[in-house]
């Protein structure tokens, strides 16, 4: 009976010594599951908050698109204004400007029209002048009166 007993024996002793290798083999089995859940519930988050983020970029996106077309449409409208206004304000310095030089010009040919026709005057009274005086130191000379 004694070996009826140790055969007993050896396989409890067989059993407690493989039902740990049992156990571990189903707890690493186990952790190898929930390391694959885990996982996966990982990526679904990343996945989830990588959409998030890239709707909020494309909202931010837009409205900003949106700020800066209607800033430059409110600058391109103010560029334009000013230039029309600096247009007129041109036309209207350089009509004033034409306007003065052609008085400043009429004004200056009427003075040289005035100098001119007392020059002449001037020119022609002395040429008169100087005629007479040739004209009786030529008749002086011939006549032989010296004066």
């Amino acid at each position: 009976m004694m070996k009826v007993k140790d055969l007993f024996l050896a396989v409890a002793l067989g059993m407690f010594a493989l039902a740990p290798l049992a156990a571990l083999s189903q707890s690493v089995g186990q952790d190898m599951k929930n390391a694959g859940h885990d996982t996966a519930d990982a990526s679904k988050k990343v996945a989830h908050k990588t959409a998030n983020g890239t709707k909020t970029v494309a909202k931010d996106t837009e409205h900003g698109t949106k700020v800066a077309a209607d800033k430059t449409a409110e600058g391109t409208k103010t560029a334009y204004n000013k230039t029309a206004e600096g247009t007129k304000t041109l036309a209207h310095k350089t009509e004033q400007g034409t306007k003065t030089a052609a008085h400043k010009t009429a004004e200056g040919t009427k003075t040289a029209a005035n100098k001119t026709e007392q020059g002449t005057k001037t020119a022609a009274h002395d040429t008169a002048q100087g005629t007479k005086t040739a004209a009786h130191k030529t008749k002086d000379a011939v006549t032989g009166d010296p004066k």
